[in-house]
């Protein structure tokens, strides 16, 4: 691939552009708010000028209900050897094709499965896919060197292609990742009117759970218009759930001990149930999940803090497999939660506690 085409320069659009410059691809950048692609010209993910012709692979980065209608007037122009969108649903973008007519041996629907809470070329990275998912959802109709082109990008942005079938990507993606956006929201909005003594106890927890639901609700909007009917679906599951959780809870209150006793067993099974399901979690790097242990280190709000338990860490010869933080609520300080393998633990423990730090057990 020597050239491409960029059609819509928002986060995903802006990060995949920046990744084909980073590695030698002519990146062409348009979108229907000519100021948004000159930001993302002046990030340096390509110019703003038209192609003098037609490109090696348009790569449409519009919103789900557009992608259609963008990808039809691309192709009916002449854009492109190759044409691919990589918006989160896709069932529905190809059966909108394949009912205006269009020929659809020059594109693949494709979606690469990360993201951020923020949106708009500024928040681009070139790095945003590394690592990452990428689906391919060929079908039988699907040119080989299109199928070649769409590989080629996901190698440049040194992502992982996956191959599915569109409507399984689409009820896939309803279980992990837009039925949960949905029910973080859920959560979120609780907090919206709660008294503010109760939102300042806020930890960790309610941190992991609400993150998401920072995201563009506009952008959101056109996802969920787009795949209605799995999130529905798995929703209402969901609410069925939640309605034998809130009996069981009311059991709980009861003062007849068998109520009590069925209420226990009904939050104990919506538990393990959680259990069972978490552990399927997919762990670094993709591998199966790994049970780490945690060095819990307290530390003062000041600059280079992190970067001196990494750098001591280092030196005791310790890879840390994960890090949370926990920032005191008032207070300048925090604590810093270092996932380690097991047998790291006394290794760690011991080098941090000679340098000075301070362990909480």
């Amino acid at each position: 691939m020597r050239t491409a085409l960029v059609i819509g320069t928002g986060l995903i659009g802006t990060s995949a552009a920046l990744a084909l410059a980073q590695r030698g691809v002519t990146v062409h950048l348009t979108d229907h708010d000519p100021e948004q692609a000159r930001t993302a010209a002046a990030l340096g993910a390509g110019t703003d000028e038209a192609p003098d012709g037609p490109v090696d692979l348009a790569i449409v980065a519009a919103p789900p209900a557009h992608v259609a209608a963008t990808l039809a007037d691309a192709m009916r122009r002449g854009l492109a050897r190759g044409y691919l969108d990589v918006a989160s649903v896709k069932g529905g973008p190809r059966r909108e094709l394949e009912a205006l007519g269009l020929d659809l041996t020059a594109y693949i629907g494709t979606h690469p499965m990360s993201g951020r809470e923020k949106s708009g070329p500024l928040a681009a990275t070139g790095d945003l896919f590394e690592g990452r998912p990428w689906v391919l959802t060929p079908t039988r109709d699907t040119d080989t060197e299109v199928l070649n082109l769409a590989l080629e990008l996901v190698s440049h942005c040194r992502a992982v292609p996956v191959v599915m079938d569109a409507d399984a990507h689409d009820r896939a993606v309803a279980l992990v990742s837009h039925m949960p956006h949905l029910v973080s929201s859920m959560v979120a909005a609780r907090l919206e009117h709660a008294e503010e003594s109760a939102v300042r106890l806020s930890g960790g927890g309610i941190r992991d759970v609400t993150r998401i639901a920072a995201s563009d609700p506009r952008m959101w909007i056109d996802i969920l218009s787009a795949n209605p009917g799995p999130v529905a679906d798995l929703l209402s599951e969901f609410a069925a759930d939640l309605d034998e959780t809130v009996r069981a809870l009311r059991a709980l209150q009861s003062s007849d001990e068998a109520k009590r006793r069925e209420g226990t067993t009904g939050i104990e099974d919506v538990l393990r149930r959680g259990n069972a399901g978490q552990i399927r979690v997919p762990g670094k790097h993709g591998s199966a999940p790994r049970v780490y242990e945690v060095v819990a280190v307290l530390i003062d709000d000041q600059p280079g803090q992190l970067a001196r338990i990494f750098a001591d860490a280092g030196m005791a010869g310790v890879n840390i497999e994960d890090v949370r933080i926990e920032h005191a609520t008032g207070q300048q300080a925090g604590l810093v939660q270092l996932m380690v393998e097991p047998r790291a633990v006394p290794v760690l423990t011991a080098a941090l506690r000679e340098r000075g730090w301070a362990l909480r057990q």
